[in-house]
């Protein structure tokens, strides 16, 4: 009998998009009324079923829409999305989703993500670009060289870093660009696949899930609840320490594992598959000249640059992919790549990762759906009624299980921050604890669902490898629970203290 074949990331995604169509048909639409603030003008905006009201943006109008937060994070730009207004929920004339709904949900889903997508695009050709110079492999036969024996320190140090950029700044879509780029050094190194995408795609999740200062998480939750980001800091430092030493402790027994028995690497089968999707160079050493130097410099300063302007001068990602092209027209002329091949050269980079971009598009398309249907607003309201009764442990345990599958629904981090934060809060008073504990569930429930949501990056990440979604749940699985039930007993005693 023909063994059944895990279905491919876009099937995944597409099934998904498919159930939360049935979804539509089956929870009842519903909406809370939103207040945004009008930097221009100075007025919030309340926007009912049928009505949009201006109100002056005072402290006193928060207070009669039983918002408890300061104007000032209005005002100074902390709260730029929409909030949902408490105790405003209504329920509405049922909107399911047909066919035809469906069938378009993956184009307007890539529309909406053209941003992140056309940035994936064009580091594929940049990637492209850089491989057909050979630096690359000139670049990772030294690396390899540099760390025989010590190749441990290779994973310390790419999963500390990343995870340092997702706890200060909320480095997550951006990891996509150093697949390609890292993958084959932890194949120099004797490592498989999975323990380069566990460095990045883990050092990323849980530096999110652990955030210290980022303002995409912890700052616009925090103010969305009503209290300072400082307000509960230390014991996220405790968290990213333990959950990064955890995940390392794991990353570092799997990859040993792997050096002394290749055959013990979960993706043992696809071992040669994966090594000529990254190895551009085996039948020949490339020198290491002074043109391909400057052509990594050129390359790695493009991640730099990029990495600088997130944080300090407020980049997105138009700024971003156009670094990253620049990057590439340069490293053409240092390299005197001719026009035509250069051309044809980036294109196929680019191809190379359509499908990751494909994927991310599909991916928001599920969102679409549930915004289409109007269904989150009412699964965030039962959600926030669950709580209702509880003592301060079980009330924190199950709120980090309630964001972890919202998360599913909602991907993102502001977003998520910014609809629930205004409803969620205020349950932390009538329960007696501080509201830090539910900022403190909203972040580790939202990173831990990460590890494996699907609507999230983790299947982009994976399709950069080629590695299949039922092989990454098999190496992540022991980890993701350990994690859990760490997360859990760290949230019932916090909520004690």
């Amino acid at each position: 009998m023909k063994p059944i074949k895990f279905p491919s990331a876009q099937t995944i995604l597409l099934i998904i998009a498919g159930l939360v169509t049935l979804l539509t048909w089956l929870v009842p639409a519903g909406k809370y009324q939103t207040l945004s603030y009008n930097k221009e003008t100075n007025l919030f905006t309340q926007i009912g079923i049928d009505t949009t009201t201006t109100l002056p943006a005072t402290q006193k109008t928060l207070q009669a829409l039983n918002i408890k937060i300061p104007l000032d994070k209005f005002t100074n730009g902390d709260i730029y999305k929409p909030i949902n207004i408490p105790n405003t929920y209504q329920e509405l004339e049922a909107r399911p989703q047909g066919f035809y709904d469906f069938v378009k949900s993956p184009v307007k889903g890539i529309i909406e993500a053209a941003d992140i997508i056309f940035l994936v695009l064009i580091i594929g050709g940049l990637i492209g670009i850089i491989n057909s110079t050979g630096a690359f492999d000139a670049g990772i036969s030294w690396l390899a060289n540099a760390l025989k024996g010590r190749e441990f320190i290779l994973i310390i140090l790419v999963t500390t870093l990343v995870a340092a950029g997702g706890t200060t700044f909320g480095f997550a879509e951006e990891t996509i660009a150093f697949f390609p780029i890292l993958i084959p050094v932890f194949l120099a190194a004797k490592y498989d696949a999975m323990v380069g995408i566990a460095c990045i795609f883990l050092g990323s999740s849980i530096g999110t899930m652990c955030s210290t200062i980022n303002p995409f998480s912890t700052i616009i939750a925090s103010d969305a609840a009503g209290i300072s980001w400082t307000t509960g800091l230390w014991g996220r430092v405790f968290m990213l320490i333990a959950c990064l030493t955890i995940a390392l402790i794991y990353i570092i027994k799997y990859g040993k594992r792997v050096q002394k028995d290749p055959t013990q690497s979960i993706i043992y089968d696809q071992q040669q598959q994966i090594a000529a999707l990254f190895t551009q160079s085996n039948t020949k050493t490339v020198q290491f000249t002074s043109r391909l130097r400057l052509s990594l410099i050129v390359f790695a300063l493009c991640f730099i640059i990029m990495i600088y302007g997130v944080v300090a001068l407020e980049w997105w990602f138009v700024e971003m992919t156009a670094t990253f092209l620049v990057g590439a027209i340069l490293i053409g002329f240092i390299a005197k790549i001719k026009e035509t091949d250069f051309i044809d050269t980036f294109v196929k980079g680019a191809g190379d990762l359509l499908g990751v971009a494909l994927i991310i598009g599909i991916a928001r398309g599920v969102t679409v759906i549930m915004a289409d249907g109007l269904i989150s607003d009412t699964l965030l309201h039962y959600a926030s009624a669950l709580t209702t009764g509880m003592n301060k442990g079980v009330f924190a345990s199950a709120m980090t299980a309630i964001y972890a599958g919202l998360s599913f629904f909602i991907p993102s981090s502001s977003g998520m921050a910014v609809l629930t934060m205004p409803i969620m809060s205020p349950l932390a008073d009538s329960v007696g604890i501080g509201r830090e504990i539910v900022v403190n569930a909203y972040q580790y429930g939202l990173g831990l669902f990460y590890f494996i949501n699907p609507t999230g990056l983790i299947l982009a990440s994976l399709a950069v490898v080629k590695v299949g979604f039922d092989k990454w749940l098999k190496f992540i699985m022991p980890l993701f629970v350990v994690l859990i039930v760490f997360t859990l007993i760290v949230m019932t005693v916090s909520s004690y203290i």
